[in-house]
């Protein structure tokens, strides 16, 4: 399987509709396209013909688009059988295609070539898979400013920053003799603050974007009758969880993946935090405590009607997600509907019960998630680019110790692993480790 074969595939949803497309690239695409046609096509004109087999048997009308290489997606020859949408009908096409010489493409072939060929480099490839699993309108948004290049272009932005950097501690290694102490020179100094500053808020954004495809993985957490199985039905808006008077209702963890307003969380129902002599709570409150690991956001739920939250508080103080402090019940308690921003985050007023306050509530989950104003400028990323950001972090990081302690070729070392890092996101350093993986998620067809 090399790129000198010229490959085919259904780039539709499989199933009956209305119009079906079988797409072919490769350098015997355009031959392809007359024979089966019975005429010749001209670069970017439609053309209307019969699709006829080996024994001139019509298999369907169709409509032809020919694209000239390198002006295709693939950067190849590239055709378009746009058919009736009959299963049948456009398995019988691509049997023809393969009898005139194409092979079957492999999952995400087309969208390989294209990066192969420099019509996209790798972050928008991705975004190419990611704008079509999209599960809301901002997520598309996001996909889309990916694929037109927003995220390699800060991507390059800092990638270009760490060139610079590279060249001021080549020079103190070219250079030693001079009495010019390169590393000390502020030039480098505030390059290398600057760069540290970009890379730190592309991770930011990098990790806002990831958020907007993925959804956010939220864990509700309180005191045993806080109201969290509450709260989780009026987010859920239907009774996903038990709720009674009796303390210690939810023993285990509960999953519901729900879409709120566009966007999609993973709420985890935790065991009530409190000291008790029940094996199974126990269990459960072990487990809830490590589901705190893994949150995005955290939903800290408190009972109004009850004063204090020092416990809970110190519970989460080594969590890593960041945390949401709602204080339920307020219909008990008297207190109005309210949100206060104070040193230890946001904290909003509401009653999971009677639903007052939810809108509030869930201004702040899409805010978490990226959503609004806030991530109107968002782009789509994946694990593997905030993998790449921590690792060019870490050895900027350690560049600059070592640009303090004059150790030129270290540093330039670990300017140049960062550098790779960063370039490891647009595929501008070899990226073939990388290929198989991503490509191989893609639909068939694309």
């Amino acid at each position: 399987m090399t790129a000198a074969d010229t490959i085919a595939a259904l780039a539709t949803a499989f199933g009956s509709a209305g119009v079906g497309i079988v797409r072919v690239s490769g350098p015997q695409a355009r031959a392809i396209g007359e024979t089966l046609a019975g005429q010749a096509l001209k670069p970017r004109h439609a053309l209307h013909a019969h699709l006829r087999d080996a024994a001139g048997e019509v298999l369907d009308d169709a409509v032809v688009l020919y694209f000239q290489a390198p002006h295709s997606y693939t950067g190849e020859d590239v055709l378009e059988l746009q058919a009736h949408g009959n299963p049948a009908l456009l398995n019988a096409i691509l049997r023809e295609c393969r009898r005139l010489g194409a092979r079957d493409a492999r999952p995400g072939e087309f969208t390989e070539r294209a990066f192969l060929n420099d019509k996209l480099d790798l972050a928008q490839a991705e975004a190419v898979a990611d704008l079509i699993s999209a599960q809301s309108e901002a997520a598309a948004r996001a996909a889309r400013r990916s694929l037109d290049g927003v995220f390699s272009q800060r991507c390059e932005a800092v990638a270009e920053q760490l060139v610079h950097a590279r060249v001021y501690v080549e020079a103190a290694l070219d250079f030693p003799d001079e009495e010019i102490d390169f590393l000390a020179a502020p030039e480098i100094r505030n390059l290398l603050d600057r760069c540290h500053a970009d890379l730190a808020r592309l991770r930011a954004e990098a990790e806002q974007g990831k958020r907007l495809m993925d959804g956010l993985h939220v864990v509700i957490v309180g005191a045993p009758n806080a109201g969290k199985s509450s709260l989780l039905n009026a987010l859920a808006g239907s009774d996903r969880a038990i709720v009674t008077e009796i303390a210690g209702t939810t023993r285990d963890v509960l999953r519901e993946t729900v879409q709120v307003d566009g966007l999609w969380l993973t709420l985890v129902d935790t065991a009530g935090l409190r000291e008790t002599e029940d094996r199974v709570e126990n269990e459960g409150i072990r487990r809830a405590r490590g589901e705190l690991d893994k949150a995005d956001l955290i939903l800290a739920v408190l009972d109004d009607s009850q004063p204090g939250h020092n416990a809970l508080a110190d519970e989460l103080r080594v969590a890593s997600g960041s945390v949401l402090w709602l204080h339920n019940k307020a219909d008990l308690s008297g207190h109005a509907i309210a949100r206060e921003t104070r040193d230890d985050g946001v904290h909003l007023w509401l009653s999971a019960k009677h639903g007052d306050g939810l809108a509030a509530l869930k201004q702040e989950l899409a805010r978490a998630a990226g959503l609004g104003e806030a991530g109107t400028g968002a782009f789509s990323a994946r694990a593997r680019h905030l993998e790449a950001l921590d690792l060019a972090a870490a050895h900027l990081e350690q560049a600059m110790g070592l640009c303090n302690q004059a150790q030129a070729e270290l540093a330039a070392e670990e300017l140049r692993l960062a550098h790779d890092a960063v370039g490891s996101i647009t595929g501008t350093m070899d990226a073939d480790a990388l290929l198989g993986r991503i490509f191989g998620s893609f639909c068939i067809g694309k």
